[in-house]
């Protein structure tokens, strides 16, 4: 009995560049996962279990909660240049929640950092989600979700892996440091897209028009 199993990974300029953008930002974030609860009971002046559950429901719920009006707001607009800024202040807006983490030191300002770390992801999820389902290869939509997942997965469980042994040996602050960074890179990788993202055909009066994109060929 013969298997073969034959993988094709060419995908689009776009799929690349999205996937890489999320594999940096999803590892850096897969650092902060695993010593999070563990930060907050040693570094936060009378933190208990109690306030952890209350800091992940802060998350959680309005994460949850103002994801529907900013997809409904991306929808709405014409083109993608919308979702594209909504998806850069997320990723920006994730990396200052990161840092600021290096500060915490009191109940309140972890609850302050958790809202502002719910909205950076509120922004993130439907805005990349939007501009990456557009260009997704035409015939491969499976493998192309698939790849993000996979890479995506991949990176969190390497920096998960990791997380305990960078908090023990250079500190919390180094983990979030690490974290921040990686969201950075995450943003730039995006940023370094907007030629295709953003085309700029124009009308035949000159004025430029923003093209919709939807499932297309696969290139490179």
């Amino acid at each position: 009995m013969k298997i073969r199993i034959n993988i094709n990974i060419k995908v689009g300029r776009i799929v690349k560049y999205f996937v890489l953008s999320d594999l940096f930002f999803l590892a850096g974030w897969g650092l902060v996962e695993p010593i999070f609860s563990v930060f907050v009971i040693e570094k936060v002046a009378g933190a208990t279990l109690i306030t952890v559950g209350i800091a992940a429901a802060i998350y959680w719920i309005l994460k949850s909660v103002l994801e529907i009006p900013i997809a409904n707001h991306i929808d709405r607009a014409p083109g993608e240049k919308d979702g594209f800024v909504v998806l850069v202040i997320g990723l920006f807006l994730a990396a200052f929640s990161a840092f600021a983490f290096i500060c915490v030191r009191e109940i309140w300002e972890l609850y302050v950092i958790q809202t502002i770390h719910a909205v950076a992801f509120s922004f993130y999820v439907p805005s990349w989600y939007a501009i990456f389902s557009r260009h997704l290869d035409k015939g491969r939509v499976s493998f192309d979700w698939s790849l993000d997942s996979t890479m995506g997965g991949i990176g969190a469980g390497i920096t998960g892996l990791l997380s305990g042994v960078i908090a023990k040996m250079f500190g919390f602050s180094t983990v979030f440091a690490i974290a921040g960074i990686l969201s950075v890179v995450a943003a730039f990788i995006i940023m370094a897209s907007p030629d295709i993202i953003l085309p700029k055909p124009t009308d035949g009066d000159g004025e430029t028009v923003m093209k919709e994109h939807s499932l297309h060929e696969t290139g490179v």
